[in-house]
């Protein structure tokens, strides 16, 4: 008996671009039968936030302007182009118009495939963040030894 595909990814970038790759790997990957893992670090723990828009989340005032920086899925920016916030307004208009998933459909697909959510324990302390401030389907909160061990025996990529 074979083992199980196994991919793992680490998401370190809060970009529209960059995230809507992580989701788009990941689910195309679970619903081929693999077992995918994903690591949110530093801007990735953005992705899985559960106050959507700006909001004062963090431990001090210095964590707190870095909780209203980013501003959950609908107001990340995209990596080039961004143009004051619109790039991702026409990511979303052209994705729609070409019949392909939007970042946050694919993060409604990633839930529904069953697909291991897990937020970065260091990034989550450096950013005063709490496991109450993510949505519920973060799996844990892990360590780089914790995710490492999980990953073993699959490919990992970095985002």
């Amino acid at each position: 008996m074979s083992e199980m595909k196994k991919l793992s990814i680490i998401a370190f970038s809060g970009d529209y671009d960059k995230l809507t790759a992580v989701f788009t790997l990941g689910t195309g990957a679970a619903a081929v039968g693999y077992e995918v893992n994903i690591f949110f670090t530093f801007w990735g723990l953005d992705a899985i936030k559960k106050k959507q828009g700006r909001s004062f989340t963090g431990s001090s005032w210095l964590t707190k302007l870095f909780g209203f920086m980013m501003g959950g899925l609908h107001v990340t920016p995209s990596s080039r182009f961004n143009f004051l916030g619109v790039g991702p307004k026409i990511f979303r208009f052209l994705m729609r118009k070409n019949n392909v998933a939007t970042l946050e459909e694919l993060v409604e697909a990633a839930k529904e495939l069953g697909i291991n959510l897990y937020a970065c324990e260091m990034a989550m302390h450096v950013l005063g963040l709490k496991k109450e401030d993510f949505i519920p389907e973060v799996k844990d909160v892990l360590g780089v030894a914790s995710f490492l061990n999980l990953s073993e025996g699959g490919n990992t990529l970095f985002i």
